[in-house]
């Protein structure tokens, strides 16, 4: 039984403590409060868990309060500029509801519940010389805290770190005693050249409440919490921002009262992605994750969905590691398939919206209030950054998805998304294909839309975005290889559907002439490119197999918009 220690009992420690202990590994959490401490300490962060963030939690039986907390079923988008003029202002309703749990009362309970479950907790600081210590007896440690001199443990990476200092001064309430809103959900008003304030309901300790958080730009007129000395000021000082600039979001909280003496917060910090990789004094290695490595501006609230990914992300990759040593290669890939598969897109989206005006986001932002279709799209990233891109950085790409927007807009006869929320009913396997462009680079993709279409001949099908970037490449390719994806290659299906430029990196290829070939494949199919069809928005590609390679491995299944596994069905067990 490999033995692991996590130094960090957050979200991203624990969700990986208990993916860890229910695997049955041998499994301890060193934090620096126990739960009642942390039950009953300050706020910590302004947590909005979305929905696939929200599912990791469920498939480990940590979603303990999805009927108490309130739903956040929207997210609305207010524009003004330091005068209070409007200039922009919509709504649109997320696929799934997101939810807000304190994380006082969730922490607390998780250390309660992963204690009962035969995990051990240990309260204390861990410094240097204590983790040395810790790492002698461990076959892995997992840093989940960047807090004390811990996070001199993992230099900054310069290279993916856009800031060298603090974009917002921070200032976060929970409250309670507000007047309902008119749009319930997340509320986010951007004050041009000032700063950031969203609302959100959430769950406490106490029952429902509400969270305000301010961004201030640094030395602007709403960096005005260095020296607040009570809960009292704090509160004070927010409802003078309240008149200031949000006069009716002034009066809806004229009453607000904090939810208890720990309910705020104020600070601020530099968003940062450090290395991975950890040296001891001993020599020994340690693995960094979640905001030990790459803290981010709350702006976006990727935060905790951030931690939630990379504790999931590192579990899987643990759990295939075998027998084998968690050596530096494994902990470096470990990491990068974070970074690659959801990371770095989250950290650039978020550092865009510190960044907003004039880029292609805002031209985005600025069209959704007349179209919906657009408005959904752009709330629906916040679940999934990755979905984003590339319009959200690119003026060319950006005016064709408000062009399409518009059009969906104006034939659609039903909600798309609510359509391909039915047609994600039926569950699918997951493929990578991939050729060679002309110019001999490698090119792939993920798709289920995949299909065995005759047998004499052989023919396969499978679809691609007449709006894909990689179009033109396919059309013109010769051949194509179809790779049905394992179980344990989830990592790959999320790098080959992000725009990572470097999608192949790390994967041998020995012979530029062929195809390109990944390795571990449950089934990979060769195939001469013989016909395509344009058909509504994408391009149907035929393939005729001229080889094909099956393996004896558990294939890889999406279904209703996430990973499973695929199981015998009980009334035909043997």
């Amino acid at each position: 039984m490999k033995r692991i220690a996590i130094v960090g009992g957050g979200q991203s420690g624990l969700q990986l403590a208990f993916g860890l202990l229910g695997n049955g590994y041998d499994v301890t959490v060193y934090t620096d409060r126990d739960a009642d401490e942390v039950g009953s300490g300050p706020v910590m962060s302004a947590q909005c868990m979305f929905e696939s963030s929200l599912q990791l939690e469920r498939d480990l039986s940590l979603d303990l309060w999805h009927e108490e907390a309130p739903e956040i079923a929207s997210i609305s988008m207010t524009r003004t500029d330091a005068t209070g003029a409007l200039l922009t202002s919509w709504t649109a309703r997320l696929d799934n509801p997101a939810r807000s749990v304190d994380q006082r009362l969730k922490i607390s309970t998780w250390m309660r519940h992963f204690v009962a479950a035969g995990g051990s907790l240990v309260v204390g600081r861990v410094d240097l010389e204590e983790l040395d210590r810790i790492a002698v007896d461990v076959d892995l440690v997992v840093v989940a805290t960047g807090l004390s001199e811990l996070g001199s443990l993992f230099p900054i990476d310069e290279e993916r770190t856009r800031f060298d200092r603090p974009q917002r001064a921070l200032a976060l309430t929970y409250y309670e005693g507000a007047q309902e809103a008119d749009q319930a959900g997340k509320r986010y008003f951007h004050i041009r050249g000032v700063g950031e304030y969203y609302s959100l309901p959430a769950l406490t300790a106490k029952g429902s409440c509400e969270i305000m958080m301010i961004e201030a730009v640094p030395g602007g007129p709403l960096d005005r919490w260095g020296e607040v000395a009570s809960g009292a000021e704090h509160l004070a000082r927010c409802k003078e921002f309240l008149e200031e600039y949000l006069p009716e979001e002034a009066a809806r909280c004229r009453d607000i009262r904090l939810t208890d003496d720990g309910g705020y917060l104020t600070g601020r910090f530099t968003p940062v992605v450090r290395h991975p990789i950890g040296t001891l004094p001993s020599g020994r290695l340690v693995l960094g994750m979640a905001d030990a490595v790459v803290l981010n501006d709350p702006v976006t609230a990727q935060g905790a969905n951030n931690a939630a990914k990379s504790a999931d992300i590192y579990l899987q990759s643990i759990m295939a590691r075998g027998d084998d040593p968690f050596d530096e290669d494994w902990m470096q890939e470990t990491f990068e398939r974070y970074w690659q598969g959801y990371g770095e897109w989250a950290v650039a989206w978020t550092n865009s919206m510190l960044e907003f005006e004039g880029s292609p986001g805002e031209q985005l932002v600025e069209a959704a209030a007349t179209s919906p279709a657009l408005a959904k799209f752009i709330v629906n990233g916040y679940n999934d950054p990755r979905n984003l891109y590339p319009a959200w950085f690119d003026a060319a790409e950006s005016r064709l998805l408000i062009e399409r927007s518009i059009r969906e807009d104006n034939a659609s006869q039903f909600d798309t998304r609510a359509l391909r929320r039915a047609l994600g009913q039926f569950a699918t396997g997951v493929v990578v294909v991939t050729t060679r462009g002309e110019d001999g680079e490698r090119i792939g993709l993920t798709v289920n839309s995949f299909t065995s279409v005759s047998m004499d001949p052989p023919l396969v099908l499978w679809c691609l975005s007449s709006e894909s970037r990689n179009l033109e490449a396919f059309r013109r390719a010769e051949q194509f290889n179809i790779h049905v994806l394992a179980s344990d290659q989830h990592h790959l299906s999320r790098r080959f559907s992000s725009p990572h430029a470097e999608k192949f990196e790390g994967m041998t290829d020995p012979d530029s002439t062929i195809t390109p070939v990944l390795e571990g494949a449950a089934a990979q199919f060769l195939c001469n490119n013989v016909r395509q069809y344009t058909e509504g928005d994408h391009e149907i590609f035929i393939g005729e197999v001229r080889e094909f390679t099956q393996f004896e491995q558990e294939p890889l299944v999406f279904h209703s918009g996430t990973y499973r596994v695929a199981t015998r069905h009980p009334d035909f067990a043997i």
